[in-house]
Formats: C-alpha cells, structure tokens, sequence
C-alpha cells in the first residue's frame, strides 16, 4: 500500500491549538479534508491546507496518484522548540513567556474504495486564463444586450448645500 508522507517544521503556533484543527480532518478524504480546512477560521488552518495541497502533489507527480484516491491516514502533531522571551515585571522581578513551536506530520494513504466525493473545490484559474475568461464575458454580454449611455448628471447628484457631518468635521480648520 502506497503512504505519501509531508512535513511540515517550525510552525509558529503552539501544538495544542494545532492539534484542535488537526483533530477535525483526521481520516477524511482529501477533498472533504480541503473544504473542511477552507472554511476553518482558524490560524492553523491555513498552514495545514498548504501541506494537504503539497502532500496531494507530491502524490500526483511522484507517484501518479489521483487525488480523489487519497484519504488522511495520519496526521500526528509535535512539539518543537520553544523559544523563551522574558517580560519585565514590578519590583525587579521577570515573567517567562514561552513561545511554542510545533512539528506537523501528514500521511497520505490510497484507498481504491473510496467514495464520491461530498466536496469538490475548484481551484481559481490563474491569472492569464482569468483576464481571458473576463474578456470572454464582457464581448457575450456585449453581442446579447447593448448597454445603454448615461449621462455624467445620473450618475452623480451634486447637492449645493454640504451635509451636517460635512460643515461639522472638515478636514480643514477654519
């Protein structure tokens, strides 16, 4: 059985709070795993998705695996280590301050039973494809309905008098 393995060294967040996010995608498919990381909220989230994507790579071009095959089969979370910073206190005295550090280990494992996939995220087009999908759209609404010009007058109305928050806060002193 094929295992990709991905890590990830030196995260600045502290194992715990890692270990929250990491909890919530263990044994998921890839896909369900990704649309679970995207809409977590959370900091730990986003260096977690970047491993998935680049476990998931390495997976498809190292060993020409699809990615709807693969499934989170261990996702395990270390301390690194800890950087200590004091802060000075009343009467002479120190507080410690620690800063944590934490070492992420993602295996990937392949399953052929897996089953159709809940999510599916559809990764944004790059740039160039992206101005050529807009130009694209904007020469279609163009031939199905011609727009109409309007004049600079309905676009704005311009009031003679400013407004109470305007005489109240100028930006200049008078």
């Amino acid at each position: 059985m094929t295992e990709i393995t991905a890590k990830l060294r030196h995260l600045n967040i502290a194992p715990r709070k890692t270990r929250s996010v990491a909890d919530t995608i263990r044994g998921l498919s890839f896909s369900e795993a990704e649309a679970q990381l995207l809409l977590q909220s959370r900091r730990p989230s986003v260096p977690l998705l970047k491993l998935l994507r680049s476990a998931a790579a390495n997976a498809k071009n190292n060993n020409k695996i699809d990615s709807t095959k693969l499934y989170i089969k261990e996702i395990r979370i270390d301390e690194g280590p800890v950087l200590k910073r004091y802060m000075p206190r009343a009467f002479g005295r120190i507080n410690l301050i620690q800063k944590k550090t934490s070492h992420v280990t993602l295996v990937l494992g392949v399953s052929d039973e897996m089953k159709e996939p809940r999510f599916v995220v559809i990764p944004k087009p790059k740039k160039e494809k992206r101005e050529k999908q807009e130009k694209k759209k904007k020469t279609e609404d163009e031939k199905t309905e011609p727009e109409k010009k309007k004049s600079v007058s309905e676009f704005k109305k311009v009031d003679k008098k400013p407004g109470f928050f305007r005489r109240t806060f100028r930006r200049k002193s008078v």
